[in-house]
């Protein structure tokens, strides 16, 4: 997938922090949609690629939607984590640094590792049970009254 994007250690290193956004902005998408698979994520994934493919060749916005509502949920979480991104680049640097071929580079990162986890069988979650794996789910340190059971010590 997109073999003209060349990506190098040094943009690993430098954007670590927009691949690491873009990674759980995928895994809080899966564990809100329990149904989704590594088809629906690479699918979403493509989609939201080839767009950036698109305005960073030439310069035109034009978003390629998928007609199904999950994929659609999906670009919009990571169109979102990248506008948060953004704007905390914003904030603490007072300017953006991140260009859309960052975005498009990060996109195709994550596409590439998401076929090289996926097994390729038409319901597999190999690539979601990777990322979480990645990014566990919180567990509250607190206990909840009826979870924390007896707190009496018996003799």
């Amino acid at each position: 997938m997109f073999p003209e994007v060349e990506i190098g250690e040094q943009f690993l290193y430098e954007r670590e922090h927009l691949l690491l956004g873009l990674s759980f902005a995928l895994a809080k998408n899966a564990r809100a949609h329990r149904t989704l698979n590594d088809r629906d994520l690479i699918a979403a994934v493509t989609s939201l690629a080839k767009s950036y493919e698109t305005m960073v060749n030439s310069s035109l916005i034009y978003e390629q939607r998928t007609a199904n509502l999950e994929h659609q949920a999906i670009a919009l979480e990571i169109e979102q984590m990248v506008k948060e991104f953004r704007d905390a680049e914003q904030k603490h640097t007072g300017m953006t640094r991140l260009r859309d071929s960052d975005v498009l580079k990060a996109l195709v990162f994550l596409l590439r590792l998401a076929l090289a986890r996926t097994s390729g069988r038409p319901k597999s979650r190999a690539f979601i049970d990777f990322l979480w794996a990645q990014f566990p789910e919180n567990k509250s340190a607190i206990a909840a009254p009826e979870e924390a059971g007896s707190r009496i010590i018996v003799p």
